[in-house]
């Protein structure tokens, strides 16, 4: 069915947003994909071109199936196809009627927070109010770079730039200067949102206790990354984020968080589809951090206990549920590209997640 825009004049459409204290049918469940760069039945690596369509595919099935949120990560490498995300979302936003369309992350330290605002301000445009970005570091640092900046930089650019765009999300006249950029004396940014706290926004957080007070001290919500070990650990985290939020008299603000995983018919059939994917996936960036090779065993150990959300529906969703719970999260996106597994792989496990994951995990933490 093709997407409708509001008559004008009218509210943009009221898609499914994230707020603080969700019930089970307010939680946010989603999706994120960087675009992993997939293989053909013969070995060989996808053009990266259609691993893009693959994912515009991929994202259309999750809003047929209700699935809330899709984040498209941003990336500069040759295994992920993704290195500008908004317009593969406004390319969504044409296929797609009600889900939440955003990045995970962009990089904002290497980007400049006026574009950064003016694109999503845009995608948020043609999207009816779906759109919105979290804004992070990057956890690869392939863009600083290739637009010119230096790693010794890597705080303090991520720092300078979250503060301009935290004022800019006021959409009024903006006066601001800082190290890294040009200064602004009320200079006004174009097109403004039909929202009326400006561009929805998270702060991506991979657990330093400075970066979750940062999200605090900016206004905006934390979506926690959390991509290995007993989400339990985590719980520090969450409580000195609301603790900050009271402290410095915020208003209660929504917790996210994003773990990988995959979904298949029985536990041992999900663990044997993703095992080959998630060992090459793992080997080849841990053999540029100098991490040693994984084995079944961590694999199983994190499918198991940890922060790996692989196997049945059931399991998938008891998993979740169990996390949302001990964090108090209002949002949990699962990142369902692992490497190089297939498309139709990946269309199977979103199948099953909004089909049957989503509506177990409501059943559950109603109960």
């Amino acid at each position: 069915m093709p997407y409708s825009s509001p008559a004008p004049g009218s509210a943009p459409a009221n898609p499914r947003r994230t707020v603080a204290g969700a019930t089970p049918e307010q939680l946010v469940l989603g999706l994120d994909t960087f675009g992993d760069v997939t293989r053909t039945p013969d070995g060989d690596p996808v053009h990266h071109a259609q691993v893009i369509r693959d994912v515009v595919e991929q994202a259309a099935l999750a809003d047929r199936l209700g699935v809330d949120a899709i984040t498209l990560g941003e990336h500069h490498r040759d295994d992920f196809a993704l290195s500008s995300p908004e317009i593969a979302l406004a390319a969504i936003a044409s296929r797609t009627e009600r889900i939440l369309l955003g990045t995970g992350v962009t990089v904002l330290s290497s980007d400049d927070p006026v574009r950064v605002y003016e694109r999503f301000a845009t995608l948020d445009a043609v999207s009816s109010g779906r759109a919105e970005v979290i804004l992070g570091r990057g956890s690869f640092t392939e863009s600083f770079p290739l637009f010119g900046y230096r790693l010794e930089d890597y705080d303090a650019l991520f720092s300078e730039k979250l503060d301009l765009f935290a004022k800019l999300r006021g959409e009024g006249p903006v006066t601001w200067s800082g190290a890294h950029r040009s200064p602004l004396v009320e200079q006004e940014v174009f097109p403004k949102t039909e929202q009326p706290d400006g561009v929805n926004a998270w702060i991506g957080v991979g657990g330093s206790p400075h970066s979750v007070l940062r999200t605090v001290q900016v206004g905006i919500p934390m979506m926690l990354a959390i991509i290995g070990g007993d989400p339990e650990r985590f719980v520090p985290f969450a409580n000195l984020y609301r603790q900050a939020q009271d402290e410095l008299g915020r208003d209660p603000m929504p917790l996210g968080v994003h773990s990988p995983g995959h979904v298949a018919a029985t536990d041992a059939e999900a663990r044997e589809q993703l095992w080959p994917h998630f060992e090459a996936n793992r080997n080849r960036i841990g053999a540029e951090r100098g991490w040693p090779a994984t084995t079944r065993a961590e694999f199983e150990r994190e499918a198991d206990a940890g922060s790996l959300y692989v196997g049945s529906p059931e399991t998938v969703a008891q998993r979740i549920a169990r996390t949302v719970r001990l964090l108090g999260a209002d949002r949990f996106d699962i990142k369902y590209a692992n490497g190089t597994m297939p498309h139709e792989l990946l269309c199977e496990s979103i199948e099953l997640y909004g089909r049957e994951v989503i509506p177990r995990v409501r059943e559950l933490l109603a109960a």
